[in-house]
């Protein structure tokens, strides 16, 4: 079982005890942004990424669990050449991604058990990275990035595209996915060198109708894969729950769940691919709960039902998201953590029947995560 939470916010990163007495219990980069953590189950290694503005994008990493941090590198883009600018031009894009380092990390994930001290790094703007040093030197993946589909992407809350969501499968370490928002969902089976679209069955219903099922449309606002059924992974994408059991090459959505299918977060089972978790919320310009309610919605039949859980969560004027980094369950299946974009920590003991608060006064979560 998870001994311990470790929170990103606008203005620190915290750890707190999951015990169900625990509060904060420490807190480093007081005043600095940061937006995600790692702990990395191979080596004991945490990860924190900061976003500092205008002093750019940073990474430390913590070997004796938060009690000290030193920095680390992190990822650079290569020059923004004419032959991108004429690319971008051609696919009617109007910024233009000139800049030497990522503006922020989407996503942090360890490798696989057989690649010690290999990490991935998913970017705004839509860059994959790969480091096999814990962080001490980065390496773009240049088949993606010199992809002719990446002049489609979009961003979708931000003004370019990001990878938020990298997933390495447990029996082979170099069959990695990612989601892009808005880019769709990528594989690939030999560590980087090619990949394939893997959106069949995803709709984008914010597109024209003959673009609605466009690859590099789709705005999957999260992906998670089941650890121990790799083959069954869930999406909460901007207008659905979506959910594959063939390694994405068919996806189903899932429109009849109440009170939305829109949100950011979602979290699978640890042992049960069947049973996942998500926060919905109002979509678009709005984003805050449906009926200013915070609830949770669970399925644990593979999305023929979902209920809703709310005993212990605000129930009127709560205007709380959940970021798709803030939902996490832990190696027990039944204990979740969730943080929300107005400072409020909750943690459930009982796969989310019921939510206790830990904090309700916190800066805005940008991730919480358990350290298993």
């Amino acid at each position: 079982m998870s001994d311990c939470i470790l929170v990103a916010t606008r203005k620190e990163s915290s750890r707190s005890r999951a015990e169900r007495t625990a509060g904060v219990e420490r807190v480093s980069f007081v005043g600095q942004t940061a937006t995600l953590t790692l702990a990395d189950p191979r080596d004991g290694c945490w990860y924190a990424a900061l976003d500092l503005g205008h002093f750019g994008t940073k990474l430390h990493r913590s070997e004796d669990r938060g009690g000290s941090w030193h920095e680390v590198a992190v990822p650079v883009y290569p020059p923004f050449t004419d032959e991108d600018r004429q690319r971008q031009a051609d696919a009617g894009r109007r910024r233009a991604a000139d800049f030497r380092r990522s503006r922020r990390f989407g996503s942090l994930t360890p490798g696989g058990a057989d690649e010690p001290g290999t990490i991935w790094a998913g970017t705004i703007p839509g860059g994959l990275f790969r480091s096999r040093d814990r962080g001490d030197s980065w390496e773009m993946i240049e088949s993606l990035w010199s992809r002719d589909d990446r002049w489609r992407w979009f961003g979708g809350g931000k003004d370019s595209p990001g990878i938020h969501s990298v997933a390495v499968d447990p029996r082979d370490s170099q069959h990695i996915t990612i989601a892009i928002s808005c880019g769709g969902v990528w594989t690939t089976f030999d560590g980087g060198e090619t990949w394939e679209a893997r959106t069949e069955g995803m709709r984008a219903e914010y597109m024209p109708p003959e673009l609605a099922y466009e690859p590099n449309a789709q705005d999957p606002h999260r992906l998670v894969q089941s650890p121990t059924e790799p083959d069954v992974w869930w999406v909460q994408h901007h207008n659905g729950i979506f959910r594959t059991v063939n390694g994405g090459q068919q996806w189903t959505e899932f429109t009849d769940v109440s009170p939305s299918v829109f949100g950011f977060a979602v979290a699978v089972h640890p042992t049960n691919a069947q049973t996942a978790w998500f926060v919905p919320a109002v979509k678009d310009e709005c984003r805050v709960p449906v009926d200013a309610k915070l609830v949770v919605n669970r399925t644990t039949d593979g999305g023929a039902t979902f209920e809703t859980l709310s005993t212990g969560l605000p129930g009127s004027h709560c205007y709380d998201i959940v970021f798709r980094h803030s939902l996490d369950v832990d190696g027990s299946g039944t204990r979740l953590v969730m943080g929300s974009s107005t400072g409020s920590l909750w943690v459930s003991e009982d796969s989310g029947d019921s939510w206790r608060t830990v904090s309700n006064h916190l800066p805005p979560i940008y991730s919480a995560r358990f350290v298993n």
